[in-house]
C-alpha cells in the first residue's frame, strides 16, 4: 500500500493573532486554531465551564429516582461492560453512589464475560444479576440497545436505569428505545445536550452530578457539606480517553481536570498502581498514558480474562491490593500482546493472499472482512484496527465464540459510518446479522458461520457504494514546519500538558530533512539520523522497516527520550512525503 499524502492543516491567521493577544503561546495558538479553537474561553478547563447536567435528557429523572432509591435503601446492582470505559464507569457509579449516601450492603455489580454473555444487558446478564437480589439495575456504558434484557428485568419486577452513550437500536428503520424506568444518553432522540460525545463514564459522572444536586435540594446536605465528586475525575479522564470518543471542549475539560489531579497525586490507588505497573510517571501524566498504557492494561482483562479484576483494581482503597491487581493486569496485557502478534501475523498473511488475487481497481477491496476459527474473540478489535490502519479500508475481523456463532469487531475510516453500514446490510439481508451495534468508527456483529460469505459480500457492496476515491486516499494532516528553537524539552512538556486525542489530534509537524543514516532496530523499527535546520537529530519510525530516500519530507511528533538521566528530543515518525 502507498503511504499517506501529507496535507497541511488550515490555520486561520486572524484566529492565531487573537489567541496570541489573549496570552496563548504562539506555537499553541497555531495548533489550537488549526483544530477549530476560535476563542480563549474554549481553552478554559475549569469545572465551572462544564455543560450543566440539567441539559442532559433523563439526568434529572434519574437523579430523582436514585435519590428515592437511596432513601429507601433499595439494592442497586450496576451492570458494567468489559472495556475500560465500562470498568471506569462501574467504579465511578459505585464510588459516587457510596459518597452520596448509599447504605452499606446496598451496592453491587456484575460484568459480562465477553465470551460467555456477549455485550450489553442481555436476559442472561439479568439472570446473573438476580443472584444479588437487586431492586434496581443500573447499566453503565451499555443498555440503550438492550431491548430484550430490559424487558426481561421489568417482567421480573426490577427497575432499570440505563446510562449509555451508544446509538439506539433500529427496527424497520425507526429508532427503538428499551422500556427502561429512566434512560440517560446524549444520543437518544430529543436530547439537546450539546456534547454528543460523552463516554459511558462521562454519562455516569453527569448522573452523579444531577443526583448530588437533587440531594442538595432535598436538604440531605448543604453546598458546603456536599461530597466532592471531582475526586472521581481521574477515572472519568481515563475512561474518556481510552474509549477514543471525540474530545470536544466538554470532554477536554473532563480529561484536563482528571490529569491535573493525577499530576498532583490525587488519584485512586488503582490508578496510581497502574501508572507504576506500566512504568509511567504520574506526576507528568498525559492523555497518551491513558490511551497506550493504563487503558490497554484494563482492557486486557476483559479481552483475555475477567474484567472484574480491572474493576476491583479501580475500586480498592488498599494500595497493596491495588499494586497486586495492577501487576496481574500487566501480566495479562503481556499475554494479550503475544496473542495479538500471532493473530496479526496470520491476518496479514491472509491479507497478502487476498491482495495478490484481487482483481479490483487498485488491487484492494473496498472493505476487508477476515475470519479464522483459530482467532481469539477478545483480540479481534485490536487486529481489525491494525489492518484498517495498514489498508485504509473499513475492516471487520471475526472469531468463533463459545456458542459457535462468529463474533466480529470492526473499525472504520473517516467518511464511512460503520454502524449505519451494518444497519443497511441487515435490511438487505434479513437474518444474517444476529446482533450488531456500535457507532461510526467502531462496531460489533454476530452471525452464523454459514452466513460469513454473505456478510463479506454485503459489507463490500455497501463500501463500494459509499466510498469514493477521495475517501479511500490516505491523508495525514500535519501542522507544517517546526522552528528549530522549539526543539526543546520545554516545548515537549508544554505540548504534553495539553489534552490531545480523538478529533483533537496531537501535533504532527512536517519538515524537509536530509537522511544521514538509517538502520533497523529489532527488525521492526527504522532508526534515522537526519539533518534538520542545520542540526543532526534522532528519529525513529516504529513498525516500519523499509528504507527511505536521502531527502524526504518527514511527518513527526516530538517526544522526550530519557536514558541514564539525560533527556533529548526525539522525532517520532508518522509518515514521509
Amino acid at each position: 500500500m502507498a503511504g499517506p499524502t501529507l496535507q497541511r492543516r488550515d490555520v486561520p491567521p486572524r484566529v492565531v493573532w487573537a489567541l496570541e493577544q489573549s496570552g496563548v503561546h504562539p506555537l499553541l495558538a497555531r495548533l489550537f486554531a488549526a483544530r477549530g479553537v476560535r476563542q480563549t474561553d474554549e481553552l478554559d478547563d475549569g469545572l465551572a465551564r462544564l455543560l450543566p447536567p440539567s441539559a442532559l435528557l433523563g439526568a434529572q429523572a434519574a437523579a430523582r429516582f436514585l435519590a428515592d432509591a437511596l432513601a429507601a435503601r433499595r439494592r442497586i446492582c450496576v451492570v458494567a461492560d468489559y472495556d475500560c470505559d465500562g470498568a471506569t464507569a462501574c467504579a465511578v457509579a459505585l464510588r459516587g453512589l457510596a459518597m452520596l449516601g448509599a447504605a452499606p450492603g446496598t451496592l453491587c455489580h456484575v460484568v459480562p464475560d465477553r465470551a460467555v454473555h456477549g455485550y450489553g444487558l442481555t436476559p442472561a446478564i439479568v439472570d446473573l444479576a438476580m443472584a444479588t437480589r437487586p431492586d434496581v439495575l443500573l447499566t453503565v456504558d451499555n443498555g440503550i440497545a438492550s431491548l430484550a434484557g430490559v424487558a426481561h428485568a421489568r417482567a421480573l419486577g426490577i427497575d432499570v436505569v440505563v446510562t449509555d452513550h451508544h446509538l439506539p437500536a433500529k427496527e424497520q428503520g425507526d429508532i427503538v428505545l428499551p422500556d427502561a424506568t429512566v434512560i440517560v444518553n446524549p444520543n437518544q432522540p430529543g436530547c439537546g445536550f450539546e456534547s454528543k460525545n460523552l463516554s459511558g463514564v462521562g454519562v455516569m459522572f453527569y448522573v452523579l452530578l444531577a443526583l448530588r444536586g437533587e440531594l442538595r435540594d432535598r436538604g440531605v446536605f448543604t453546598p458546603e457539606q456536599q461530597p466532592r465528586l471531582d475526586a472521581l475525575l481521574d477515572l472519568v479522564a481515563l475512561g474518556t480517553v481510552a474509549d477514543v470518543v471525540r474530545l470536544d471542549a466538554n470532554n477536554r475539560r473532563l480529561v484536563a481536570q482528571g490529569l491535573k489531579r493525577i499530576r498532583a497525586g490525587r488519584m485512586q490507588p488503582g490508578v496510581a498502581a497502574l501508572f507504576a505497573a506500566s512504568g509511567r510517571d504520574a506526576t507528568r501524566a498525559c492523555g497518551f498514558d491513558f490511551g497506550f498504557a493504563l487503558g490497554p492494561r484494563i482492557n486486557a482483562a476483559g479481552r483475555l480474562s475477567d474484567m472484574s479484576l480491572g474493576i476491583e483494581c479501580l475500586l480498592t482503597d488498599d494500595p497493596a491490593r491495588a499494586t497486586e491487581l495492577a501487576q496481574q493486569l500487566d501480566a495479562i496485557n503481556r499475554e494479550r500482546r503475544e496473542v495479538e502478534a500471532g493473530m496479526r501475523e496470520q491476518a496479514e498473511g491472509m491479507l497478502e493472499d487476498l491482495l495478490a488475487h484481487a482483481d479490483l481497481a487498485g488491487g484492494s477491496p473496498s472493505a476487508l472482512v477476515i475470519y479464522d476459527p483459530d482467532f481469539h474473540e477478545g483480540v479481534v478489535g485490536i487486529v481489525a484496527s491494525r489492518l484498517k490502519d495498514r489498508l485504509h479500508r473499513p475492516t471487520f475481523v471475526f472469531a468463533k465464540g463459545q456458542d459457535g456463532l462468529l463474533k466480529g469487531s470492526g473499525r472504520s475510516i473517516p467518511g464511512f459510518h460503520l454502524r449505519d453500514a451494518l444497519d443497511l446490510v441487515s435490511k438487505r439481508h434479513p437474518g444474517v446479522l444476529k446482533r450488531f451495534g456500535g457507532h461510526a468508527m467502531a462496531a460489533g456483529a454476530t452471525l452464523d458461520e454459514a452466513d460469513f460469505p454473505t456478510f463479506e459480500r454485503a459489507l463490500r457492496d455497501v463500501a463500494s457504494e459509499w466510498l469514493d476515491a477521495a475517501t479511500l486516499a490516505r491523508t495525514l494532516l500535519t501542522d507544517g514546519p517546526l522552528n528549530a528553537e522549539y526543539f526543546t524539552a520545554e516545548t515537549v512538556r508544554a505540548l504534553d500538558a495539553q489534552v490531545w486525542g480523538q478529533a483533537f489530534d496531537p501535533p504532527v509537524f512536517s519538515d524537509e530533512v536530509e537522511v544521514i543514516s538509517q538502520r533497523l532496530v529489532g527488525e521492526k523499527h527504522l532508526k534515522l539520523s537526519v539533518r534538520h535546520a542545520g542540526t543532526v537529530r534522532d528519529a525513529i519510525w516504529f513498525g516500519h522497516s523499509d528504507p527511505v530516500g536521502e531527502r524526504i519530507t518527514l511527518a513527526y511528533q516530538l517526544r522526550l527520550d530519557e536514558y541514564n538521566g539525560r533527556q533529548r528530543v526525539q522525532m517520532i515518525v508518522e509518515g514521509v512525503g
